[in-house]
């Protein structure tokens, strides 16, 4: 630990899943020596996809160079996934930064960049495999760590993805005070993942998720003929 900020950015754009981002963000600003802070095309508000309105404090413009920088998922990370001007960005950071992460489907933006190729990789169960497109191994936990990308499962996970990175900088005690001062300790109801679901209930999110898929395909190929 130094008296260095250590400089943390969420790239935010329209339609993110916002929990990806405010789960993680809340957990990472209260680590020693963290800077955080959330960086578009723009700093212009912008709407997750539940409605919230977020407005981002840095442009990709500014030139500033971050330690970790974390890219949340929802569906719309699709449109990111075929953003030269984003994954130029993305590509940059990586030359510099300590940590390139994500949340979620934020893991298959990192990929398009070329960012995964030979790395294992965390992301939501239902889009895990497209990360094989990439040259990135999908792995089933929670949170993957793999050299210097940390990228967790979904949406929930990026939490736990916090506290793994505090753990990692800063040592067991500190992520575990932060964890009891936050009073972070979940009771889920069971079923959380495809492994414990309900088989109808498995199914009938799938059925929800599939109608998604045709789209991200279409990115698929598009960035394969490129």
């Amino acid at each position: 630990m130094t008296d260095t900020p250590y400089k943390i950015a969420f790239l935010i754009y329209p339609g993110m899943t916002q929990l990806d981002f405010t789960g993680p963000y809340e957990v990472l600003h209260r680590m020693p020596g963290a800077e955080t802070t959330t960086v578009w095309k723009t700093t212009d508000p912008l709407q997750s996809d539940c409605g919230l309105t977020f407005t981002p404090a840095h442009t990709i413009n500014d030139q500033v160079r971050y330690d970790m920088v974390c890219i949340p998922g929802g569906f719309a990370c699709t449109d990111l996934m075929v953003d030269d001007e984003i994954l130029t960005w993305l590509r940059q950071q990586a030359e510099t930064a300590d940590l390139m992460t994500s949340v979620c489907t934020g893991s298959l933006v990192l990929a398009a960049a070329g960012l995964l190729e030979g790395y294992k990789a965390g992301c939501h169960w239902a889009w895990a495999e497209q990360l094989k497109a990439f040259g990135a191994e999908p792995v089933r936990q929670r949170v993957v760590i793999d050299r210097d990308r940390i990228t967790a499962g979904g949406v929930t996970a990026g939490i736990d993805f916090g506290f793994q990175i505090i753990a990692k900088r800063c040592g067991r005690d500190v992520a575990e005070a932060i964890q009891l001062g936050i009073e972070y300790d979940p009771e889920p109801l069971s079923g959380g993942t495809p492994e414990t679901a309900r088989p109808e209930i498995l199914r009938q999110v799938k059925t929800a998720l599939d109608a998604n898929s045709a789209r991200r395909q279409a990115a698929l190929d598009r960035l394969a003929d490129r």
